[in-house]
């Protein structure tokens, strides 16, 4: 028997899957193991390898969305009897078939022919090769006879080509996949071209819970803005000294993730949730970090984060970003984080108004760091500024708690030496 390649079990209340791509095409050879398809959850984009070795068979074309548990495909292994037993029957018939037209007389393909041939109209011809050698009574033709107009070769192919232009168009297959509709380009009126292209289940999820968080939560946003100088200054002093103990090099992440796990202890209402009527604080500090692929965003969770020294930070942020882009995040690593942290500044962004997470209360925003003029004990001065942005659920969390967040928040990283102290 064939052996199926079902959709694993990829995390908990995921019920469906979308086949985002398949690695291997109808027909091909696989091994044990070896990856043949990417799938999208909600969630994080996986790899499905193959059971077994032998013959990849595809019931499920890329596009397609499919529940937990469906048989997408099958692999034909090469010990199948059953295939080799009908594939010889197959042979057999054909062979069978071959003899009995060898052997059917001349005579029997002659009265076939004729038995098919078109039946007589009842016009006449002056070809003799072409009469009927039934007789028709003259009466007969004479009263079925019908007169038509003698026409010439151009009002034909001008009747032609009218009826071309009038005659309505029809689709081909309108029974299309996702897939083969994301390779079609359609033309508006104006001449510009346009691909449509189905949205992964991943992007869908994300603006769903866009949306739901926008409509279901009071967001507010309060900004700041922190002098880089100093985080600056530790990272040219000891970049080479750490990358070289720790093979991971000092990021600016890492001074942002210690610097919020050490204020949310003073502010629990960002590190909560509400459930309810009720209001659930959290002990533990599990910070999501924000991390854009080519599939869509995704924020896997550094887990007790106040627990972590900077080296355990960056090397799991790096982490996280090498299997983003590889679509390897597991479910389990983007799930129940208590914060967010999302740095626009990587593309350029100034200044932003991030959204909520949900049903976290709350997600810092870092930006682009710019040199701008600053005043410092009366005088101007240019330092390294970086706008932050704090988003807060404010049914929860009241205007005074968040200023007085981002506040201590950027007090951590403009003294990051505090935070040493204080770990």
């Amino acid at each position: 028997m064939p052996v199926e390649l079902k959709i694993p079990d990829v995390g908990e209340s995921i019920t469906e899957v979308q086949i985002a791509e398949w690695l291997k095409a109808d027909g091909d050879e696989v091994k044990h193991d070896e990856n043949v398809a990417m799938i999208d959850s909600e969630k994080t984009t996986l790899e499905l390898p193959s059971p077994e070795s032998g013959r990849l068979k595809i019931l499920h074309q890329a596009g397609d969305t499919v529940k937990v548990g469906d048989v997408i495909a099958q692999i034909e292994t090469n010990g199948d009897g059953e295939k080799s037993a009908e594939k010889s029957g197959s042979n057999d018939s054909a062979k069978a078939a071959d003899t009995k037209a060898r052997e059917t007389k001349p005579e029997d393909a002659k009265a076939k022919i004729e038995s098919q041939a078109v039946p007589d109209l009842g016009v006449k011809t002056d070809k003799p090769e072409a009469k009927s050698e039934k007789k028709i009574p003259a009466e007969k033709v004479k009263a079925e006879k019908v007169e038509m107009p003698e026409l010439k070769k151009p009002e034909i192919k001008e009747m032609v080509g009218r009826a071309a232009e009038e005659a309505p168009i029809v689709e081909e297959n309108e029974e299309k996949t996702t897939a083969q509709v994301s390779a079609e380009r359609s033309k508006t009126d104006s001449g510009i071209a346009e691909k449509i292209v189905p949205m992964t289940m991943l992007r869908r999820t994300a603006a769903k819970r866009l949306v739901e968080a926008k409509q279901q939560m009071a967001m507010l946003t309060t900004f700041n803005e922190a002098d880089m100088s100093a985080v600056q200054s530790l990272r040219k002093e000891f970049q080479e000294r750490f990358e070289k103990k720790h093979q991971t090099k000092l990021g600016i992440m890492s001074f942002f993730v210690r610097a919020v796990a050490g204020v949310l202890r003073e502010f629990p209402q960002l590190n909560a949730e509400i459930r309810g009527n009720n209001i659930v604080y959290h002990s533990f500090f599990d910070i999501g970090v924000a991390i854009a692929s080519e599939r869509g965003l995704v924020v896997p969770v550094l887990r007790n984060v106040e627990k972590m020294s900077f080296a355990e930070i960056e090397k799991l942020i790096a982490g996280f970003a090498k299997r983003a882009h590889e679509g390897k995040l597991k479910p389990e690593e983007l799930e129940d984080g208590t914060f967010t942290i999302t740095n626009g500044g990587v593309f350029g962004s100034l200044f932003s108004t991030p959204i909520i997470n949900p049903p976290q209360t709350g997600i810092l925003g870092m930006h682009a760091i710019q040199e701008r003029p600053v005043a410092v004990q009366g005088r101007a001065v240019v330092r390294p500024m970086m706008f932050l942005a704090l988003t807060y659920d404010h049914r929860l969390v009241d205007g005074r708690e968040a200023v007085l967040f981002l506040q201590r928040v950027k007090e951590a990283i403009e003294s990051p030496a505090r935070m040493l102290i204080e770990a």
